[in-house]
């Protein structure tokens, strides 16, 4: 038997002084466009994920973070990936649109009231999050079906 390899997603889920989380919405990426999600992207090779998730916020949206201040919030087991989430309260430098090729917009949001238009597995993200849940597995029932 083969062995079994995913890819490695982080997910930072950038929490206001209101509590509420950032959101962008995604275009010309392929998957998931014109959908809302959290700042994200994969690993790369050698790359822990603390690292990775600092790099992202740097690429994507002008953000330094420092390791300490990153929180392991959840993790989450598809088919084909493993996707961990992250909380993050404290940065420095500000908020900006990085990447306007890839993204469109960039907006603050209630947890309660996340934009209907959102990547399905990102919502259960942050709900599970939110919840306190470290853990889940999505989409193992339409894979199978």
């Amino acid at each position: 038997m083969d062995k079994y390899r995913v890819l490695v997603g982080v997910h930072l889920i950038l929490i206001d002084a209101r509590d509420r989380v950032l959101l962008g919405r995604r275009r010309n990426t392929g998957f998931g466009d014109g959908l809302f999600h959290v700042p994200a992207g994969h690993l790369e090779a050698g790359e822990t994920a603390v690292a990775g998730l600092i790099r992202e916020a740097r690429e994507e949206i002008g953000v330094e973070i420092e390791a300490l201040d990153v929180a392991f919030a959840h993790v989450s087991h598809s088919d084909e990936r493993v996707q961990m989430f992250f909380v993050v309260r404290r940065w420095t430098g500000t908020v900006v649109n990085c990447e306007p090729e890839k993204c469109s917009e960039l907006g603050w949001f209630e947890p309660a009231g996340l934009p209907d238009e959102i990547v399905d597995y990102c919502r259960v993200g942050i709900g599970k999050v939110m919840a306190g849940e470290a853990f889940s597995e999505y989409g193992w029932e339409s894979a199978r079906s």
